[in-house]
């Protein structure tokens, strides 16, 4: 008998091929955003836990039910997946003990109600797959990085490693739980890359510092195969890197940005003066990682756009990133 598409936990088993329902936290972000509007095509319902719920009937419609508490989900539900995407954007602001706890907060009291909804329900979810970053793995020069490698006593570390502990509770009730290291993800429509392309439109490749640090970078429709692969894969648990297997230097990434505009000058940005404005969290700018997604090529997983060149002239092409 062949294998199912979707398998779930070993005590349960549903057909992928079955809608299911699915709990999006974090649904009107960047990637939120684009994972609900990809659940919706393929039939699934969705559950969407916001702060602004005006805002997300605005963006969905009728298709998704809103709620603004996990408290709003009775016991007696069926909840089949839980994407937590919910956080507060980790380059908004210098990294003040204020902002520290704020980004603390907005990851972990959501993923610890996440873990009391699991409680509650009479009928568990499959799967929990939590974000994570990249920055779990601190600074690391050249060092290759891949899902063996250990956090850091640093804040970017610290955080991810808290937001992970937190996730990992889910286990206790049987909870397949994925916690996917998001690289840099390339969207026109959020992220990083709408401010990155701005300067590259003016035909200026902007250098950070020496250039040399690595950037590790993922397309945002390699990200959402990704996070499906995961559910599906019921042999796909634990830190898992989200990001190409090519990842490139900071200054190939400007050159090649700049390069789908035609030529350009560079303009550099010396490393002391992120550090003085910024403080540690110029470490995101300065530091670079280089992270291969060994889990998921291991486990089989075919990326779309492993390669920069490619992710961003279809990125580029796909949507005018003036108006994204």
């Amino acid at each position: 008998m062949s294998r199912p598409e979707w398998q779930r936990m070993p005590r349960r088993a549903v057909r992928s091929d079955a809608p299911g329902i699915v709990l999006v936290t974090g649904a009107t972000g960047f990637i939120g955003r684009r994972l609900c509007r990809r659940l919706l095509a393929d039939g699934h319902s969705i559950v969407a836990l916001t702060r602004d719920a005006t805002r997300a009937r605005k963006l969905f419609g009728s298709m998704v039910r809103v709620i603004t508490s996990l408290d709003d989900i009775q016991a007696s539900e069926h909840i089949d997946i839980v994407v937590n995407l919910a956080g507060a954007p980790i380059l908004a602001r210098p990294w003040s003990a204020a902002r520290r706890a704020e980004l603390l907060d907005s990851r972990l009291s959501v993923t610890n109600k996440i873990t009391e909804l699991i409680a509650r329900l009479e009928h568990k979810p499959e799967v929990l797959v939590n974000a994570s970053a990249i920055g779990y793995y601190g600074v690391r020069g050249e060092e290759e990085i891949t899902e063996a490698a250990r956090g850091q006593p640093i804040f970017q570390s610290h955080l991810c490693q808290a937001w992970e502990l937190a996730a990992q509770a889910a286990e206790q009730y049987e909870v397949r739980v994925c916690r996917l290291r998001f690289g840099i993800v390339l969207g026109t429509s959020g992220g990083a890359l709408p401010g990155l392309i701005r300067p590259a439109r003016m035909r200026m490749r902007v250098v950070l510092g020496s250039g040399q640090q690595w950037q590790s970078w993922i397309h945002i429709d390699d990200l959402l195969d990704l996070l499906w692969f995961c559910i599906k894969q019921d042999d796909m648990h634990g830190g898992i890197n989200a990001t190409s297997p090519q990842p490139v230097r900071q200054r190939q990434f400007a050159e090649t940005l700049a390069a789908q505009f035609g030529r350009s000058l560079p303009v550099r940005v010396p490393a002391f003066a992120l550090r003085a404005a910024l403080g540690e969290m110029s470490q995101l700018l300065l530091e670079g990682q280089k992270v291969l997604p060994t889990k998921a090529l291991n486990a089989g997983f075919a990326f779309r756009y492993p390669e920069l060149n490619a992710a961003l002239a279809e990125l580029l092409r796909a949507k005018d990133p003036a108006t994204a």
